[in-house]
């Protein structure tokens, strides 16, 4: 307890609690705090043997971040642990993961391609951008005969549902929704959607999903912010409260150029759940 309230002091607005029973948190870590060429949102989730017996269950996200970055910095902070056993980490590992993102600015490495930040202004402020909602039809049988078959090398497009839009002081939201086995359907799915002009103009696309790997039984499972600090997370965390498998959710935020604090979380979760209830 006391290790949260000093970082929450010590981070501030970059620190976020994403669910107080389940210590889940989640902060933003920049190379500086003026104008940041790097940034990298470190999720955690503390065990109840943390930090005697266990360490932080974690998950770095940045659009950046993949195959040798990953890895290097993943195992940086695994060292840092087993340098530190039983003590408070968190601390240590932002300030890790802060050096590398300060390295980074400092040496000759393009900047990411990140066209988006939270809040953005989204220019185009129509009204006309909604995909028509779509019920998502009980085919019960086709869906069984989809979900098993075999994986093929050109994987077939999966159904793709629309969910009911919510609206709130200009901007809106609205949920995608299709059932995927394997994250090369992720990747069609996420294709599809940007294909459509309105959804590629959200000012965020915030998805996650989850696969059951039967052969391993585990779970192949991601998140994506897309500018909105913290929201895959918090996605990906209402998909696994409500136990869902094979799935991808897609979450389309249109900024309408009023700020909306944390009630753009409580819309981006609602909109979800209304889509994976139906």
């Amino acid at each position: 307890i006391d290790e949260i309230e000093a970082l929450s002091s010590i981070y501030g607005e970059d620190w976020c609690v994403v669910d107080e029973d389940e210590k889940i948190y989640c902060i933003k870590i920049s190379d500086c705090l003026d104008q940041p060429k790097w940034t990298l949102c470190l999720q955690v989730i503390l065990p109840p043997g943390y930090p005697t017996e266990e360490p932080p269950i974690y998950q770095l996200n940045a659009p950046w971040l993949r195959g040798q970055d990953y890895t290097e910095l993943a195992n940086s902070l695994e060292e840092i642990y087993l340098q530190n056993l039983g003590e408070s980490i968190l601390y240590l590992w932002v300030e890790k993961i802060r050096e590398v993102l300060i390295e980074k600015a400092q040496s000759s490495e393009p900047e990411p391609d990140i066209k988006k930040t939270t809040e953005e202004v989204d220019e185009d402020g129509g009204e006309d951008f909604l995909l028509d909602y779509e019920p998502i039809q009980e085919d019960p049988i086709k869906m069984l005969n989809y979900m098993t078959s075999e994986s093929q090398e050109d994987e077939e497009l999966p159904p793709i549902h629309h969910g009911n839009p919510i609206t709130d002081r200009r901007s809106t939201f609205q949920a995608h929704l299709a059932p995927v086995v394997t994250t090369r359907q992720v990747k069609r799915v996420l294709e599809k959607l940007y294909e459509n002009k309105k959804i590629a103009s959200a000012t965020h696309n915030i998805y996650a999903y989850r696969i059951y790997c039967e052969d391993k039984q585990t779970f192949l499972q991601d998140c994506e912010d897309d500018g909105e600090t913290a929201a895959g997370g918090r996605l990906l965390h209402l998909m696994q409260i409500l136990n869902v498998h094979n799935v991808l959710v897609v979450v389309s935020r249109w900024y309408g150029g009023i700020l909306l604090g944390p009630d753009r979380f409580k819309h981006i979760n609602n909109c979800a759940r209304n889509v994976l209830v139906e």
